[in-house]
């Protein structure tokens, strides 16, 4: 998969109904207890692979399967959701779709590239197996690719007026 695929930051996306309803019962646990209410785990999962599938035109896989939750024509895609800094990976992913919810009536798209550098920036191995890349790496290699990309279409306009002259 090309680095032309990389989307741009901070897509938002409107949480469905029922969702909002969890998040907004986490806020008001959070604001009634002092600890922390934070969904996690399958749930936080699913919800970012439904949302990604909607909003993104994707479509998944049965639950379970193995490296990748949804494709599209263009391939294999793993979804991670977050709401905090960081998301943990297994292994190389062919495209990585990384979304962070940012209220309780939205999740932004933080990133939307290939799989290999957020693998390539990933930290070390951790006891279960997986690594965690922050969301502040990922929005840099995504403003990285936004620029090679601008630099890549300015290289080939100028191409094609020195072919036209």
């Amino acid at each position: 998969m090309e680095t032309s695929r990389v989307q741009t930051l901070s897509r938002r996306i409107k949480l469905p109904p029922p969702v909002a309803a969890i998040y907004r019962a986490v806020a008001e646990l959070e604001a009634r207890y002092p600890r922390k209410f934070t969904p996690d785990g399958h749930l936080v999962g699913s919800i970012g692979e439904v949302l990604a599938a909607e909003a993104l035109g994707l479509t998944l896989y049965p639950m379970l399967r193995a490296g990748h939750d949804a494709y599209d024509a263009d391939g294999d895609v793993q979804i991670k959701m977050t709401g905090g800094r960081s998301i943990a990976i297994y292994a190389e992913c062919v495209r990585l779709v990384v979304l962070r919810v940012v209220s309780p009536e939205e999740a932004e798209i933080v990133y939307d590239g290939p799989g290999a550098p957020a693998w390539a920036n990933a930290g070390n191995i951790q006891k279960n197996g997986q690594r965690v890349v922050s969301l502040a790496k990922l929005r840099a290699l995504t403003t990285q690719a936004d620029l090679a990309n601008t630099q890549k279409r300015r290289s080939s306009a100028a191409t094609a007026r020195q072919e036209a002259e």
